[in-house]
C-alpha cells in the first residue's frame, strides 16, 4: 500500500472514542479488512431511477452527527468533510480527528484532497474497510488549496485525475468500492467535457459538477453547462449548486437531466429539505439535539448547526438571544422554554 505504514485497524479502533465497531470488525477478510459483503456499492443508488439526494462535503459540518441527522430525512448518500490525504496517511492524530464513523453511517463517501495518485490510493486503502467509496476533490476554489495543488486546480490536469482514479481502482481490493470526482467548470466548457470523458475512461463511477468556475462564488449556477456535461458522458452525473428546497431539486433535475443532486448550504439551513419540508421542523431540531448529545458534539458545532437550522424560523430579537448562548445546557434550556423541546 505504497509504504504508508498505517494499518486499517487503527481507524476502526482508534478513530472514535466510542467503540462502535465490533471487536472482530477488522480481523476478517484480506489485509485485516471488514467483510466486504456487508457493504453495497453506492453506484447502485444511481440505478434506482430516482434522483439520488446527496449531502455535500462541508468542512466542519458534514461530520458524523450531522450525517446521522440528514439520513433520517431522505438523504440517500453522505460525504465526509474534505480530508487532506497526505496528513491522513502520515498522522494518527489526523485520522482520529478527521474520520469518524460507525456501522449505521452508510452509504458513506470519504472526500480527499490530494495531488499525487499514490498518496490518494494509500488513503483510500485505509478507509476502504469502513466507507463505501472515496471522492477526489477537484472543485475547492479556496486559494490555499489551489496553491497547494489541491482542489479546483486539478481540473486543469486531467491526466493527474485519470491516474488518481486508476491507482485507487487498482489498489483498493474491494470491487464494490466507488471512486468519484467533484469538479468545477472551465470558462471553455469543452475543456470540462474533455476532463470528464478522461475520468470516465479511467473508471470513475460518477462525476459531481458544481456549475460555477473557480472565480465564481455567488453568481448564478450554470445549469446549462451541467446539462451539456451530462450529455457528454455515460457515467452518472450529479448537479451541485444553489438548491434550497425539494422543489429546487426537482426543477434542476428537469433542467439538467442529472442522476443526482448534491446540496450543502440548503441542508445546513434545513436538514429535512429532502423530505419535502420548506423549513426546519421542530422534530428535526429535537432530533439534532438528541443526536448531538449522544455523539458528544462539541458545543460550537452543536450551536452553529442550530443557528443555521433556526435562521428562517426565528425573529431578529430571538437571534440576538439565541446566538450568544455559550453552553450546551443554556441552549437546551432555551429550546425547552421557548419551543417545548425535551
Amino acid at each position: 500500500m505504497g509504504g504508508s505504514g498505517v494499518q486499517p485497524e487503527e481507524i476502526a479502533f482508534r478513530a472514535r472514542r466510542m467503540e462502535v465497531w465490533p471487536a472482530n470488525a477488522c480481523m476478517t477478510g484480506k489485509s485485516g479488512c471488514a467483510p466486504q459483503d456487508q457493504l453495497r456499492s453506492p453506484v447502485n443508488l444511481f440505478e434506482s431511477g430516482n434522483v439520488v439526494k446527496i449531502c455535500a462535503p462541508m468542512v466542519r459540518y458534514s461530520k458524523l452527527a450531522f450525517r446521522t441527522l440528514v439520513r433520517k430525512y431522505n438523504c440517500d448518500l453522505c460525504y465526509t468533510p474534505m480530508i487532506i490525504a497526505t496528513d491522513f496517511i502520515r498522522s494518527v492524530k489526523a485520522r482520529h480527528s478527521e474520520f469518524t464513523t460507525y456501522q449505521g453511517d452508510h452509504p458513506l463517501i470519504v472526500q480527499f484532497a490530494a495531488k499525487e495518485a499514490q498518496v490518494l490510493a494509500d488513503a483510500a486503502c485505509l478507509v476502504s474497510p469502513f466507507a463505501d467509496g472515496i471522492d477526489i476533490n477537484c472543485g475547492c476554489p479556496q486559494r490555499w488549496a489551489m496553491a497547494e495543488g489541491y482542489g479546483a486546480c486539478l481540473i486543469n490536469s486531467p491526466e493527474v485525475v485519470q491516474e488518481m482514479v486508476k491507482q485507487v481502482r487498482n489498489q483498493v481490493e474491494n470491487p464494490l468500492f466507488s471512486v468519484s470526482v467533484k469538479i468545477r467548470i472551465h470558462n471553455d466548457l469543452q475543456r470540462t467535457v474533455d476532463l470528464c470523458q478522461k475520468a470516465e475512461a479511467a473508471g470513475v463511477d460518477w462525476i459531481t459538477v458544481h456549475g460555477r468556475n473557480t472565480e465564481e462564488r455567488h453568481q448564478p449556477v450554470h445549469y446549462d453547462a451541467i446539462k451539456i456535461i451530462k450529455q457528454s458522458v455515460s457515467v452518472p452525473v450529479v448537479a451541485n449548486g444553489d438548491m434550497k428546497s425539494l422543489k429546487d431539486v426537482e426543477n434542476i433535475h428537469q433542467i439538467t437531466g442529472t442522476d443526482g443532486v448534491m446540496v450543502a448550504r440548503g441542508l445546513l439551513a434545513n436538514p429535512a429539505m429532502f423530505a419535502g419540508y420548506e423549513e426546519t421542523p421542530l422534530k428535526c431540531i429535537q432530533d439534532w439535539v438528541n443526536i448531538a448529545l449522544e455523539h458528544g458534539t462539541p458545543f460550537t458545532c452543536f450551536h452553529h448547526h442550530l443557528m443555521y437550522m433556526m435562521e428562517r424560523v426565528t425573529s431578529k430579537q430571538e437571534k440576538k438571544i439565541f446566538n450568544v448562548l455559550s453552553s450546551t445546557s443554556a441552549v437546551v434550556d432555551y429550546l425547552r422554554e421557548n419551543y417545548g423541546l425535551q
